[in-house]
């Protein structure tokens, strides 16, 4: 058997990736949320205790598993919850909670981490109500589907 055909044999890993997601939009806003909570997670880190970080760490956390969810196409294995409305409010809920902190840190900081990480968490917020904007106008409530044939 030459190495070529072992290799035509062997099956599949199966696993499908949505690289397209990284370049849409989306997926651009979603990396640079990512981006910039981590940012200010490091400023956090070495600025101040565990109140900021906390926050900023769970965000980072709920950020970095639905870009996976959307890369591996999890989304459309788990049916069982909509995703694009998980999404949506988890960047309401993240830019509300994220404005609240950072508007804390930012005007109460004792070192220079805290105040960089308050205006990334600031800039992350602005992210986040754009993603949740982009999302919501994609998701339709009330409206009846369209089919492929007409109704007489």
């Amino acid at each position: 058997m030459t190495e070529g055909s072992a290799k035509s044999a062997m099956p599949s890993a199966g696993m499908e990736y949505n690289v397209a997601f990284l370049r849409s939009i989306r997926g651009v806003l979603k990396i640079a949320e990512l981006v910039t909570v981590f940012v200010a997670f490091v400023c956090f880190t070495t600025a101040t205790g565990p109140s900021y970080i906390a926050a900023t760490c769970m965000e980072l956390l709920l950020t970095a598993a639905l870009i996976l969810l959307y890369v591996l196409k999890l989304n459309k294995k788990i049916t069982l919850f909509f995703w694009p409305l998980i999404d949506v409010f988890n960047s309401l809920f993240a830019a509300m909670f994220m404005f609240v902190i950072s508007m804390i840190a930012v005007t109460n900081y004792s070192a220079k981490g805290t105040l960089g990480g308050g205006i990334m968490g600031l800039m992350a917020t602005g992210l986040w109500c754009g993603d949740a904007f982009l999302l919501f106008r994609k998701v339709t409530f009330n409206q009846m589907r369209t089919m492929s044939a007409p109704v007489n």
